[in-house]
C-alpha cells in the first residue's frame, strides 16, 4: 500500500521530478504523506514541524507568579479543570470545531467537574466563590472557548437566573437536575432587531386563563437547539414591563433552528427561537422579576466570567506559542531565538499578566460588594481588544500553522471575535465606562442640553449574549 502511494505522488509531481529527487520509502516526508493521518488531513504529535493542540502545551504563561494571589481551594479547583480539559478535551476539540458539532459525548465527565451552578449555594450547586468560577472558565477557555461559553449560558445564565430570581418550587424542581447536566438550559434575550438595543425587545407575554401566552422572535441563543430549559424574557402587555418565563423543551408553540456558517464558537449550537402561540402555566413565571433591569443581577456575574474567557483563550494561545517557538526551526535556528518573534511573546505575556488582575480585581471588587456597573464594562472591553491583540500576535508566531485550527491558535483567533462581541460589545461597554468618567451619555444621540439628563434615566442596553 505505502509503495503504491509513493510511486502515485512521483508520478503525479510530473516534470518537477526532472530536477528533483524522487521520494524514498525511508523519508521522514514520504513516511509522512502515506501515514493515513496525513492523507485524511489529520495531525498527530509526529507531525515534523511542531506538536498540535492534541497533546495541549504545559502552562508557562504565569510570569508575574500571579497563582499567588489564588487561595489553595482556588488552585485546587484550577489545578483540577485544567487535568480534565487537557487530557479529555484538547485531543479532540479540534475536530467537532471543524464539523461546527457539540461535543456531547464530552458533558457527562464535564459534569463530574461539579462547576454547573457556580455561584449558587444549596440545590446541589456548589456555591463557589465567583473568583473561583473565573479560574474555572480561563482554564476551560485555554482549550476551547465553546466549551466554557456552553458552562456559562447553561450555568450563569439560565440556572442564576432560576436561583436568583425564581420560585422556591422552581428552584427545587430544576436546579438539582440541572446542577448534574440532567437538564440543559439557555437563555433567551436577544431578538434580532433588538442586540445592543435589548431593553427594546417585541416578544410579548399576554395573561391568558391559566397561564401566559408567548409570542416573538429570539436569536443567537446558546444551547437553544437542544436545551431542557429556556429562560425566556418578553414584555408584558397589561403593563409593558420585562417579564421572565421558563419554557420546556418540546413545548407546543416553540420551534428553533441551528444557526449555520458561523466562524466563532463553532462547537456552540446557536439557535433562532420562534415562539407562536406559546402557552406556559403560571408557574412558568419567575415572581423575582418585575422589569428590565432584574436582568442586571444576572448580568452583573454573568459579565465578570465573560471577561475571564479572553483571559483564557489568551494563555492557551501563548502557552501554545511558547512551544511552538522551541519546536520550530527557520533558517537553521530554533524560531524563538529570533529577536521579532521574542518581542511578540513578551508583548502577549505583558497583556496577559495586565488582562488576568483586572478580572482578579474585578472578582475582588464584587466578593466585597463594591463593584459598579462601569467597572464591568470598562473591564470586559479592555479584555476582550487586549485578547484581540494576543490573538493576532499568535497568528504571526505560527506564520502558515496559525490558519490551521489543530494548532489552537486560529481556532481561538475565530472564537474570541464572538467573545468580543456579546455580552455588550466593545462599543457599548466602552460608552458605558465614558458616561462614567464624563456624566455624559453618548450610547443614544441625545441634544447637547439634554444628554446628561437622558444619560442618567436610559436603561443600557448591552445585554447582548449568544
Amino acid at each position: 500500500m505505502a509503495s503504491e502511494a509513493l510511486s502515485a505522488a512521483n508520478s503525479r509531481l510530473g516534470v518537477l521530478t526532472q530536477h528533483l529527487a524522487p521520494l524514498e520509502p525511508g523519508d521522514l516526508l514520504t513516511q509522512q504523506l502515506t501515514s493515513s493521518s496525513y492523507s485524511r488531513g489529520g495531525y498527530d504529535s509526529t507531525f515534523p514541524q511542531a506538536t498540535t493542540m492534541a497533546a495541549f502545551p504545559p502552562a508557562v504563561h504565569d510570569l508575574l507568579a500571579l497563582e499567588g494571589l489564588l487561595s489553595p481551594e482556588e488552585r485546587q479547583l484550577r489545578d483540577k479543570v485544567r487535568s480534565y480539559m487537557e487530557s479529555n478535551v484538547a485531543p479532540v476539540i479540534a475536530d467537532y470545531w471543524e464539523r461546527a458539532e457539540f461535543p456531547y459525548p464530552l458533558v457527562p465527565g464535564f459534569a463530574a467537574l461539579g462547576l454547573a451552578g457556580g455561584p449558587i449555594k444549596g440545590y446541589g450547586c456548589p456555591g463557589l466563590s465567583i473568583l473561583s468560577n473565573g479560574m474555572a472558565v480561563v482554564e476551560i477557555a485555554r482549550v476551547d472557548a465553546s466549551m466554557s461559553t456552553f458552562l456559562l449560558v447553561h450555568s450563569h445564565l439560565a440556572m442564576l437566573t432560576i436561583g436568583l430570581l425564581g420560585s422556591e418550587e422552581q428552584k427545587q424542581e430544576l436546579l438539582p437536575r440541572m446542577a448534574k447536566f440532567e437538564l440543559v438550559g439557555c437563555w433567551a434575550l436577544t431578538e434580532p432587531s433588538n442586540g445592543s438595543d435589548a431593553s427594546a425587545l417585541t416578544a410579548t407575554a399576554t395573561k391568558v386563563p391559566g397561564g401566559w401566552m408567548i409570542n416573538g422572535y429570539k436569536r443567537w441563543i446558546g444551547n437553544g437547539t437542544w436545551a431542557d430549559v429556556t429562560v425566556v424574557w418578553a414584555r408584558n402587555n397589561q403593563d409593558g414591563q420585562v417579564n421572565a418565563f421558563i419554557v420546556r423543551k418540546g413545548n407546543p408553540g416553540l420551534r428553533t433552528s441551528k444557526i449555520e456558517n458561523k466562524i466563532a464558537l463553532r462547537c456552540v449550537q446557536n439557535a433562532d427561537m420562534i415562539f407562536s402561540q406559546c402557552f406556559v402555566p403560571d408557574s412558568a413565571r419567575l415572581p423575582g422579576v418585575a422589569n428590565f433591569t432584574d436582568t442586571n443581577k444576572v448580568l452583573a456575574i454573568s459579565r465578570i466570567m465573560v471577561a475571564w474567557q479572553p483571559v483564557g483563550l489568551s494563555v492557551g494561545v501563548y502557552d501554545m506559542c511558547c512551544r511552538y517557538a522551541t519546536e520550530r526551526k527557520q533558517f537553521n535556528a530554533q524560531l524563538g531565538s529570533f529577536q521579532l518573534v521574542q518581542e511578540r511573546l513578551a508583548r502577549m505575556a505583558g497583556h496577559i499578566q495586565g488582562m488576568w488582575l483586572s478580572c482578579w480585581r474585578l472578582s475582588k471588587l464584587y466578593e466585597e460588594g463594591r463593584m459598579t456597573h462601569e467597572q464591568a464594562s470598562l473591564v470586559k472591553a479592555w479584555v476582550t481588544a487586549r485578547g484581540r491583540e494576543v490573538m493576532s500576535l499568535g497568528r504571526e508566531i505560527l506564520g502558515g500553522n496559525g490558519i490551521l485550527a489543530h494548532f489552537l491558535v486560529a481556532k481561538s483567533f475565530c472564537d474570541l471575535e464572538a467573545i468580543y462581541t456579546y455580552e455588550g460589545t466593545y462599543d457599548v461597554n466602552v460608552l458605558v465606562a465614558g458616561r462614567r468618567i464624563t456624566g455624559v451619555s453618548a450610547i443614544r444621540a441625545a441634544s447637547p442640553a439634554k444628554g446628561a439628563k437622558r444619560g442618567a434615566k436610559q436603561q443600557d442596553g448591552e445585554a447582548e449574549r449568544k
